[in-house]
């Protein structure tokens, strides 16, 4: 059962590249909620698992551009579900920090079905966007961060693409 704090929580999750973070801005504007963005504290739970002994966090943590985007999309999309799966518990702690009476609207990859059913979120407090692939190759490709994120990989373009394979089977899951 869902505690009285979290029942004033609404969760988008989905894939990246979704619009999840431009509804959550526009939702939180519309309806004075806090936004809370994990992905904003990403390195630092990952960083926290891989202190408590999560396997997948301590692994990729200790992995350059290159091993992560080289590697089959298949196993990125894998260990990214691991990845939220061992970090959950530092997004909920942070969400349970929040004092903020008006609400809170969170958005990322990490809130995973599973993760709300289990956290007991009611579907009235949960929404999960996922795009077509075409947008999210789109999308991305208009990012300013992306060549940070590829930086130290030695063919850029197929790391890229990895990486939307990864989104796309993600997305699909």
């Amino acid at each position: 059962m869902m505690d009285e704090k979290r029942m004033n929580i609404y969760y988008i999750g989905g894939s990246s590249c979704a619009g999840k973070s431009s509804l959550a801005e526009i939702l939180s504007q519309k309806y004075g909620l806090y936004y809370f963005k994990p992905d904003d504290f990403l390195d630092r739970y990952m960083q926290a698992g891989a202190r408590k002994g999560y396997s997948i966090c301590r692994k990729t943590a200790e992995m350059d551009a290159e091993q992560i985007w080289m590697r089959e999309p298949l196993l990125q999309c894998r260990e990214e579900f691991d990845i939220y799966r061992e970090i959950f518990e530092f997004v909920a702690a942070d969400l349970d920090r929040i004092d903020w009476k008006g609400g809170i609207i969170t958005e990322g990859a990490a809130s995973l079905p599973e993760l709300m059913k289990q956290s007991g979120v009611p579907g009235s407090r949960y929404i999960s966007i996922t795009p077509t692939k075409g947008f999210q190759v789109t999308h991305y490709r208009k990012r300013d961060f992306v060549p940070l994120v590829l930086e130290g990989c030695s063919d850029k373009e197929a790391a890229f693409l990895n990486w939307m394979d990864r989104d796309a089977l993600f997305a699909q899951e």
